[in-house]
């Protein structure tokens, strides 16, 4: 009889070694710096990535979320009794949060600050601006 495979086992060290490889990587484009200037100029250009990174994950999940969506209602209008209403709509709203995410947060910022803020994120400016 073959043994169930336990990801749990193999998920802490991999997830491990990833933040590993990651936090080397960022501390040798960091380590490459002569001065503090350029190290503290060297870190707030990776955050303007990683910024765009989960601008552009959000979206991805969004659509994913949408068309995810699209099948269970699909699904629940072939057989009613084993997928309720409830799963597509919800999923509808975490679809609809995760693409207006991005334009939420900057109406969200207009409204706290009154006008665009000067400074908005590691750049100084709103992404998408």
């Amino acid at each position: 009889m073959k043994m169930p495979l336990n990801i749990k086992r193999y998920l802490e060290p991999l997830l491990t070694w990833v933040a590993c490889f990651s936090l080397m990587a960022i501390a040798g484009e960091v380590a490459a710096s002569t001065s503090l200037g350029t190290m503290a100029s060297s870190i707030t250009s990776s955050f303007t990535s990683v910024a765009k990174l989960i601008t552009a994950g959000s979206y991805l999940a969004g659509l994913g979320f949408a068309v995810s969506a699209i099948l269970k209602f699909k699904q629940h209008k072939d057989n009613p009794t084993q997928i309720t209403i409830g799963t597509p709509i919800a999923l509808v709203f975490i679809a609809a949060a995760l693409l207006f995410l991005p334009s939420i947060l900057g109406v969200a910022g207009q409204t706290m600050f009154g006008t665009t803020g000067s400074v908005a994120g590691p750049s100084g400016t709103i992404f998408g601006s």
